[in-house]
């Protein structure tokens, strides 16, 4: 489970920066707040 949460965590920032980059300022900030909780290394929501 660990695991999933990492590459779930990873494709969430991937996809926040790739949407900073095209200019979508807010929602890729957003993608990388919520794959920085999600993640095993911040305050993941399903423990």
């Amino acid at each position: 489970m660990e695991f999933l949460l990492w590459i779930l965590a990873v494709i969430l920032v991937i996809a926040g920066i790739v949407s900073l980059v095209r200019g979508q300022i807010l929602w890729g900030i957003v993608l990388i707040i919520v794959g920085l909780l999600v993640g095993p290394g911040g305050v993941s929501i399903f423990t």
